[in-house]
């Protein structure tokens, strides 16, 4: 018998608000000390209250936009009871009756083709802290640093039926988020997590089989590998006449396969009750619309338009929108150097092999793009060739306050097009060189290609190319 998979996703997204979502406590707590991002209330202490902080609704509201949702006028939150000791109250506050969004699509394309996800529903929520496990001391520790950041839970309808669908929906949702710069999605960081409820049933069967939830992955690629394990189980234990239980699985990435963790609960078990604490969240029209106007232009208009107005090849645009820092750079750049096509070189080429080097991803790009321009025009003006450039840009991504020209000055790097000074450079490299420029007489265009670079290397690249090809051939002729 063949059967299908049936997958549905629970997106947590953490959102890049300087603060949390209900105190005024720092949410950016990667990296530091344990517990020293904490107040009151977000350790959950008696007679501390949640107050809402509107930055987290706003971003909500521009996430919902941007994957297509319907914003609802009107949203409640609600205690979502469990006993964990990472979570300080024994409940979560999420939402869970009445939802910031409901409704919208995301469009993913794989190798099968375009299709559309249907997103049930948005909500935002509290993050809770994190469990440190210490194998030597036989201990657990808490650090509540992350207990409070503001979460925005995206639920998928069962639309997706593989592992490379899942992964086209993550990087689509990755790719929106950071266009509408309201979070980091970063998987490794944590700031990216998903839930995997997945099920199989015979192909044509209209009815779900029961589905499993799987946690505790941390990569894409881990989460493909544990569809693939989990899809292969349910299928074995069907095609053996066992039965699937409804549980919560934890992926086991060492191991390659997932491990029971507990029974599946059900809405029932979390005895969710309206929050007393906060009250309905009404959003008027104003509201909506001045969060409508901040929305981004989409990855896939701007690549269009970057064809149209600038001339850029398809590849060239797909380079150029696989992120917002990256276009940004590129437009502020090619606003100062008037050539979209060497701004796009420059960033397709150089600025990305100086991201490929420090391991940064586009993302991280911080390069001011008017700096950018700059130094593109030095190159196009003739006032510093191409490989002196290339170290100058260098500098400029430790640099941002770089007084390009005088850096350029102070360390040699201007063209002078000393003539006398290229003439003797010429003479001595062609002079040391009989072989080469045998060959070239010979026809071996190379030959010259290599004696230009020993006199670009001697000249520090600081002479006009065409001036230099000149020179050379002129003394060659004669010698």
């Amino acid at each position: 018998m063949k059967y299908e998979t049936v997958i549905g996703l629970e997106v947590h997204i953490e959102l890049s608000t300087n603060t949390k979502i209900f105190c005024a406590c720092s949410a950016h707590s990667f990296g530091a000390e344990p517990n020293t991002h904490v107040c009151p209330v977000c350790l959950g202490m008696p007679g501390a209250l949640p107050v809402l902080n509107k930055k987290v609704v706003d971003y909500a509201i521009r996430a919902g936009m941007m994957l297509g949702c319907n914003i609802n006028r009107t949203s409640t939150f609600d205690r979502k009871s469990y006993f964990y000791p990472d979570l300080p109250n024994a409940y979560q506050i999420t939402q869970y009756f009445s939802p910031i969004a409901t409704g919208g699509t995301v469009e993913i394309e794989t190798a099968n083709g375009k299709k559309s996800i249907r997103i049930h529903e948005m909500h935002m929520e509290e993050d809770a802290g994190k469990l440190v496990h210490d194998i030597k001391e036989g201990l657990s520790h808490i650090d509540f640093n992350r207990a409070g950041v503001p979460l925005l839970e995206i639920v998928s309808c069962p639309d997706l039926s593989s592992a490379d669908e899942v992964e086209a929906y993550l990087e689509r949702i990755k790719t929106l988020l950071r266009y509408a710069r309201v979070a980091e999605c970063e998987m490794a960081h944590g700031t990216m997590r998903c839930d995997v409820n997945l099920s199989v049933r015979p192909v044509g069967c209209d009815t779900l089989g029961v589905r499993t939830e799987m946690k505790n992955m941390n990569s894409i690629e881990a989460i493909k590998r544990a569809i693939e394990f989990e899809t292969a189980r349910h299928i074995d234990a069907l095609e053996c006449g066992g039965k699937i239980l409804q549980e919560t699985r934890r992926w086991d990435d060492v191991g390659g396969k997932t491990v029971p963790m507990r029974s599946k609960e059900t809405a029932g078990d979390y005895r969710y009750a309206p929050n007393p604490d906060l009250m309905p969240l009404v959003l008027d029209a104003d509201w909506i619309e001045s969060v409508q106007a901040t929305l981004p232009e989409f990855p896939e208009i701007k690549r269009q338009r970057y064809m149209q107005a600038y001339g850029l090849s398809l590849y060239d645009a797909e380079q150029l929108t696989r992120s917002i820092s990256f276009c940004e750079c590129f437009e502020a750049a090619t606003a100062v150097c008037n050539s979209p096509k060497d701004a796009a070189n420059w960033m397709t080429g150089e600025v990305m092999s100086l991201l490929n080097a420090q391991k940064m991803t586009c993302d991280m790009l911080s390069l001011s793009g008017e700096k950018l321009g700059e130094l593109i025009r030095l190159v196009m003006d003739g006032k510093v060739g191409r490989a002196n450039a290339k170290i100058i840009l260098s500098t400029l991504f430790e640099n941002d306050n770089l007084d390009l020209f005088a850096y350029a000055e102070e360390n040699g790097f201007l063209i002078t097009n000393d003539t006398a000074n290229i003439e003797r450079v010429v003479k001595a490299v062609v002079d040391a060189d009989a072989k080469s420029v045998a060959d070239y007489k010979g026809g071996k265009e190379k030959a010259l290609m290599f004696l230009f670079g020993k006199c670009m290397k001697e000249l520090k690249g600081n002479c006009d190319p065409q001036l230099l090809r000149k020179i050379l051939c002129d003394y060659i002729a004669k010698s």
